[in-house]
C-alpha cells in the first residue's frame, strides 16, 4: 500500500468517526440535558415552599388537574428512593418516565443507525391507543368529586 493510499484509507476512517460522533452528540445532549434536570428535582423539593418549578399551565389557568399533574413531584419522590409516595402523586409515573427512557434510548440506536427494538416495533395498535384512553379518562376522572385521593 503506497503511503498516499493509507493517508486515504486514514482521512475515511476519521471522517466515518466525526460522522458518527456528530450523528450522537444530540441525543448525549439531551440525555445530560435530562440528568441536569432529574438532579435538580431531586435536590428542589417540588411541594415545598422553595420551588422554583413551574407550575401545571393547564391547573393555572383551569384549576384542573391534568393526566400529567404531579409528575414532577412522584419524579423527585423516586429519586429520593419513596417509591411509594410516588404512586400517590400520579399513579402512572412509571409509564410517563418508562416512555422518556424509551424514547431517548430509541433516539441513541437511530442515531447509530441501528434498527429499532423489535418488541417496541411489534406491539398492536390498540396498546398506544389504549395507554391514551386510559390517561385521559384517568385526567377526567381525577376532576370528579369523590376521587380526590387521584389528585396530587
Amino acid at each position: 500500500m503506497t503511503p498516499s493510499m493509507a493517508q486515504s484509507v486514514e482521512r475515511m476512517q476519521i471522517a466515518a468517526s466525526d460522522s458518527r460522533l456528530r450523528a450522537i452528540s444530540a441525543p448525549i445532549a439531551c440525555g445530560c440535558a435530562l440528568a441536569a434536570a432529574a438532579m435538580y428535582v431531586a435536590l428542589d423539593d417540588p411541594s415545598g415552599s422553595g420551588v422554583h418549578l413551574p407550575a401545571c399551565p393547564l391547573y393555572q389557568m383551569t384549576g384542573l388537574w391534568c393526566p400529567g399533574c404531579g409528575l414532577t413531584r412522584a419524579t423527585h419522590a423516586v429519586l429520593r428512593g419513596h417509591i411509594g409516595a410516588a404512586f400517590g402523586f400520579n399513579p402512572f409515573f412509571p409509564l410517563f418516565l418508562g416512555g422518556i427512557v424509551a424514547a431517548w434510548l430509541a433516539w441513541i440506536r437511530r442515531s447509530l443507525g441501528r434498527p429499532p427494538v423489535i418488541a417496541v416495533s411489534r406491539w398492536p395498535l390498540w396498546l398506544p391507543i389504549a395507554a391514551g384512553v386510559l390517561l385521559i379518562a384517568f385526567g377526567v376522572v381525577r376532576n370528579l368529586p369523590g376521587f380526590e385521593a387521584l389528585r396530587p
